[in-house]
């Protein structure tokens, strides 16, 4: 299937080369001709010769990234030229969050536009394509979905983690074109593919086992970039959903090698899983500008919860707690918001915005009126962008991890933690949460308890085991025996 991508790229330059060749041995020809042969020039480089009137939307995620791990964030040891000029064409959010610190509610909460724990996603599935529970339960409709009808081509590219089992697979979804992989992790080089096991499971192209790339991160990247090119004359979602900087760290020798600097030997794979990350972020972004399409196209980009410190490698600095925490280090992320010529660039916005809102944002740029078939959670960014409206998206945040609840209210931030008394935080002034001043501000806590309550009420309890439920059933097995 490469070799055929490959001799189809080749047709299309020779063609695009031979019509553009006609046109200017013909430029004294009649003017009614002359468009037809310019038209068809354009057709065959693989550009519209006029662009769609929706802009195409790019949902860009990566995996287990800290908070510091950006050049736009102020990481001075991993330079991350692409992002940074992504983060330098758009809106960099000092206050973006996700609505989880685990990898696939968030993932739940941002194709919803629903806080997850609504549906019972507040874990993460465990890995059997025969289990019917483990996944976004099918009664939730996805973005994807919402935008076909529109007109859209949708692609998912990267990680799912979404449910294994066939009815949660991406193109029962709402995607169209789908490559990579299904489960919660993989390995990125030299993996013999195996079904069975979840982190060397085929590599799949819309629902087919293809060959295994040479490295994974690189082949997200390449993919994005021949969607983007694919696409130019229709409008199109992709979400491009890297598993990078996620364990296992398995960088090629040459990126590991750039940075032999790096003393810690988890910080320096890490660094090069960044930078290959940040690689192919920058090839998906040059089809973008190679087709004319930047101006036109929506970009967000976040991790999807805080980095594992000490495990994976990240940094979350300066804030307090990793992954699965609901201290800031474990939910606020980088965050970026980028469309040249309708946001203006280089601004940095410290409004508190969530991986939510990207639903809700997405259909109003698509022209898509917002359900209203049940609750939702998420905000439409661009009146805020724009300058249309101020003040903030949210008058409130919410965040449960099983026992672990916080919320957060303009600079307040209350976190509740299981058998220990509600903590709480002013992040203007101590954004790394070290001074608990619940009992100088009881007024606040009192407040905002209440409303962590009344939510928390709105929720239901998880509609699966998760990797958790199945890790604890595998051992009382294994003590049965």
């Amino acid at each position: 299937m490469v070799c055929a991508r490959r001799v189809h790229l080749s047709v299309e330059r020779t063609l695009s080369t031979l019509s553009l060749a006609f046109i200017r041995v013909h430029s004294r020809a009649t003017a009614l001709i002359r468009p037809t042969v310019i038209a068809l020039a354009a057709a065959s480089a693989g550009f519209a010769a006029t662009a769609p009137s929706k802009p195409n939307i790019l949902v860009i995620v990566s995996d287990d990234q800290g908070y510091a791990d950006t050049g736009f964030q102020g990481a001075k040891d991993i330079p991350t030229p692409h992002l940074d000029r992504l983060a330098t064409s758009g809106v960099r959010f000092t206050n973006g969050y996700v609505t989880h610190p685990f990898c696939s509610p968030t993932r739940a909460g941002l194709m919803t536009g629903r806080y997850q724990q609504r549906f019972g996603h507040e874990r993460n599935p465990f890995y059997n394509p025969a289990d019917h529970r483990e996944g976004l339960p099918t009664g939730e409709t996805l973005l994807p979905a919402r935008l076909r009808p529109a007109g859209y081509v949708t692609g998912w590219i990267g990680k799912w983690h979404l449910g294994a089992a066939p009815e949660f697979a991406p193109q029962r979804r709402g995607f169209v074109e789908t490559y990579g992989f299904i489960g919660g992790g993989h390995r990125f080089r030299d993996w013999t593919a195996n079904p069975a096991v979840e982190y060397q499971v085929p590599i799949e192209r819309n629902g087919t086992a293809v060959e295994t790339p040479p490295h994974l991160t690189a082949a997200f990247g390449a993919e994005a970039a021949a969607f983007i090119r694919r696409h130019a004359g229709e409008p199109w979602f992709l979400y491009l959903a890297f598993n990078s900087p996620h364990n296992p760290q398995e960088p090629t020798a040459e990126r590991l090698a750039r940075f032999a600097a790096i003393a810690d030997p988890l910080r320096q794979k890490y660094a090069a899983q960044v930078s290959l990350m940040d690689d192919a972020i920058g090839e998906t972004l040059a089809a973008l500008r190679a087709t004319q399409q930047e101006q036109r196209t929506l970009v967000f980009f976040f991790s999807d919860n805080g980095g594992p410190v000490g495990i994976n490698g990240s940094d979350n600095s300066p804030l307090r707690g990793a992954k699965g925490s609901v201290y800031e280090g474990g939910i606020r992320v980088p965050f970026v918001v980028a469309w040249p010529g309708r946001i203006r660039g280089g601004a940095t916005d410290e409004r508190p915005v969530s991986s939510v809102d990207v639903f809700a944002t997405s259909l109003a740029a698509a022209g898509v009126a917002m359900p209203t078939d049940r609750k939702y959670d998420s905000v439409n960014l661009l009146p805020y962008l724009t300058g249309e409206q101020r003040g903030s998206p949210h008058a409130r945040l919410y965040w449960r991890n099983a026992a672990l609840l916080a919320v957060r209210e303009g600079e307040w931030k209350l976190v509740r933690g299981a058998g220990k008394s509600d903590e709480l935080y002013h992040l203007s002034e101590d954004i790394g949460e070290a001074r608990d001043v619940a009992a100088a501000n009881p007024g606040v806590r009192t407040r905002l308890a209440a409303a962590l309550d009344a939510w928390n009420q709105e929720l239901i309890e998880p509609v699966f085991p998760g990797a958790g439920g199945a890790e604890k059933r595998a051992k009382k097995k294994a003590k049965q025996k």
